[in-house]
C-alpha cells in the first residue's frame, strides 16, 4: 500500500479544508506522533504555544482529565504554511478544558485548530474560543466537536469563532459539531465572520491615528478575547505580541 493512500484526504470531515499537499509532505510519521498527556484528580496542566513557520507543521495532542483536573491550552498560529494543532481531550467528573486560539497571516497558507472535547463524565465543563485574521488569500480554520456521553449530566460546553478577513480574497471556515447523548446539558457555539468596523476606523483617523495604527488597535481588541483566561500576563503578552507582529505584513 502506498503512503499517499493512507493519508487523509478532502472526503474526510477532519481534513475537509486542510492544505491536503502539504500534509503529503508531512508524511505518515507526523500523523502518528500525538503528544499524550494524562492530568490526575485535581490538577491543573497549563501550556501556551507558538506555532508556524515556513514549512508545514501538524501538532497533535491527546489530553486524559481525571476527576476535577484542570486542562489550559492556549495557542497563536503564525504559520508561513500549512499548520495545524489537533487536540483531542477526554473528561471526568468535574474537570475542566479551556482553550483560546488566534490563526493569524497572509499568503496562501492554511493555519487551523481542530479540536475534539468528550465529556465523558457528568458536571465538566469546556470553553474554546477562537479568533482568526487573514489576508492575501490566507485561510483560517476551526473543526470543533462537543461529544457529551448519555450519563454525563449537567455538562457546561461552549464554542466561539469569529474571523476577521482584511482582504477580499481570504477566508474563514467554522465547522461547529455537536453530539449529545445526556439531556440535563447547557452547549452553545457561535461563529461569524465579517470585516474591520469602517467606522471605528474613521473614527481613529479623525483623532490623528494612521490608518496601520488604527488597524492594529482594532485587531488587538478584537484577538484579545482569545487569552482573556490566560492569567500568565508575559505569555498572554508573548502570543499577543506575536500576532500582531505578523499583522505587519497586512495589507490595509
Amino acid at each position: 500500500m502506498t503512503q499517499a493512500t493512507t493519508l487523509p484526504t478532502r472526503r474526510d470531515e477532519a481534513w475537509r479544508y486542510a492544505d491536503i499537499d502539504a500534509v503529503q509532505r508531512l508524511g505518515e510519521g507526523a500523523l502518528s506522533a500525538w503528544n499524550e498527556v494524562s492530568v490526575a484528580a485535581g490538577e491543573t496542566w497549563h501550556d501556551t504555544m507558538l506555532i508556524g513557520s515556513d514549512a508545514p507543521e501538524l501538532h497533535r495532542i491527546r489530553l486524559t482529565l481525571d476527576d476535577g483536573a484542570r486542562a489550559e491550552l492556549f495557542a497563536t498560529n503564525i504559520g508561513q504554511d500549512f499548520t495545524r494543532l489537533e487536540v483531542e481531550v477526554t473528561l471526568g467528573k468535574g474537570a475542566h478544558f479551556e482553550f483560546g486560539g488566534v490563526t493569524i497571516g497572509g499568503g496562501d497558507a492554511v493555519r487551523e485548530f481542530v479540536t475534539t472535547t468528550v465529556h465523558a463524565e457528568p458536571d465538566g465543563t469546556s470553553n474554546q474560543t477562537v479568533r482568526s485574521v487573514h489576508w492575501g488569500t490566507g485561510t483560517g480554520n476551526f473543526l470543533g466537536e462537543i461529544k457529551v456521553a448519555r450519563h454525563a449530566q449537567k455538562t457546561d460546553a461552549a464554542q466561539d469563532f469569529k474571523g476577521l478577513l482584511l482582504e477580499a480574497g481570504a477566508s474563514a471556515n467554522a465547522v461547529p459539531q455537536l453530539e449529545i447523548f445526556a439531556d440535563d446539558v447547557k452547549c452553545a457555539h457561535g461563529a461569524t465572520v465579517g470585516q474591520l468596523d469602517e467606522a471605528a476606523r474613521y473614527y481613529m483617523a479623525a483623532r490623528g491615528l494612521s490608518p496601520e495604527q488604527a488597524q492594529r488597535l482594532l485587531v488587538q481588541a478584537f484577538l484579545g478575547d482569545a487569552f482573556v483566561e490566560l492569567e500568565d500576563e508575559a505569555e498572554r503578552e508573548r502570543l499577543l505580541e506575536a500576532a500582531l507582529t505578523a499583522l505587519e505584513g497586512a495589507a490595509l
